[in-house]
């Protein structure tokens, strides 16, 4: 397994152990103090729990190498996996506000708000330093589905806020409808989050192009090689932690088989330096030549002063 497989597992390990925690405490201070709010909290890291199973599974499968039958890799199991997360945390926004609904007509109160208080406050200090490592994994490797759970326990942050000032307004304010309302801002917040989370996932599995700063980086990295005029067609997707991109380039029609296949090594060399994890396909062509329609018979090659533009601001900041 590679070190981004790697660092990806123990996100998911460590996301997995945080929720069988959390689920026993949570499940002890639901059971204590009648909370809405708290039960809902209990469901959802019910709910994380089985996600961070599907993390790992989607990881795990990610991680391994290509094959005969997928020779692109095994990358947009990480999209499946946070599409998975996706659709728990929507059932866990839409049964806390059922809850919360029939609390709030049936006027309940919640009890013993120390214990509640203290297991949301312990619930805190664990999904932070989960959150720390998720995001040191993420910036490495990139990883969707870890990036999805990451999303997930960052709104459980917001949850378990919510949760002790839920009990705070109910018992020591005397607010008897504090608890249920707190319920319906909990699932409000769940269910935008899974919508805002399902963006990524969704343009990962339909092959969404690179976003624009990225391709021009990589343009403008490609711009870098004198020996040839032009770019287009070129096509861009992510599958998990990798990068796809395929162009068409305009060389000296004069040049050897020989010549224009070391240029493209040149060239594949340069790119792979600074965009690693990235499959390169280079289609090369006579200078003018087209064979495309619309917008991918354009070329695409910045021009040389975008080019000096974007190597100025890279050494500034140190990536030139």
């Amino acid at each position: 397994m590679s070190g981004a497989g790697t660092l990806n597992r123990s996100a998911a390990l460590a996301s997995i152990a945080a929720a069988l925690l959390l689920l026993v405490l949570k499940g002890w201070a639901a059971w204590s103090t009648g909370s809405t709010a708290m039960l809902g909290s209990l469901a959802d890291t019910t709910l994380d729990l089985v996600a961070s199973c599907a993390t790992l599974a989607g990881v795990w499968i990610a991680a391994m190498p290509a094959d005969d039958k997928h020779r692109f890799g095994h990358g947009k199991a990480e999209a499946i996996a946070a599409l998975f997360q996706i659709v728990l945390i929507s059932i866990s926004a839409l049964g806390i506000a059922a809850r919360a609904i029939e609390q709030f007509v049936d006027g309940g109160r919640t009890q013993a708000a120390a214990q509640g208080i203290g297991v949301s406050l312990a619930a805190i200090v664990v999904t932070l330093a989960l959150l720390a490592w998720q995001r040191h994994v993420v910036r490495r490797t990139g990883s969707l589905a870890i990036a999805t759970d990451s999303v997930h326990y960052s709104s459980d942050l917001l949850l378990n806020l919510a949760v002790i000032a839920a009990l705070v307004v109910d018992q020591f304010l005397d607010f008897a409808g504090a608890d249920p309302l707190f319920g319906l801002a909990i699932a409000g917040w769940l269910g935008w989050s899974a919508w805002t989370a399902s963006q990524a996932a969704i343009e990962q599995l339909m092959d969404h192009e690179w976003p624009a700063e990225k391709k021009d980086r990589f343009l403008a990295v490609l711009a870098r090689n004198p020996d040839i005029t032009g770019v287009h067609d070129m096509r861009t997707r992510t599958s998990g932690n990798r990068d796809f991109v395929q162009f068409h380039v305009w060389i000296d029609p004069d040049m050897t088989l020989g010549q224009a296949h070391a240029i493209m090594d040149d060239m594949e060399a340069r790119l792979q330096a600074e965009f690693p994890e990235t499959e390169i396909i280079i289609h090369p062509e006579p200078n003018g030549h087209v064979d495309e329609q619309g917008p991918a018979g354009e070329d695409v090659l910045p021009h040389t002063c975008d080019v000096e533009e974007y190597l100025a601001a890279a050494r500034e900041e140190g990536r030139a």
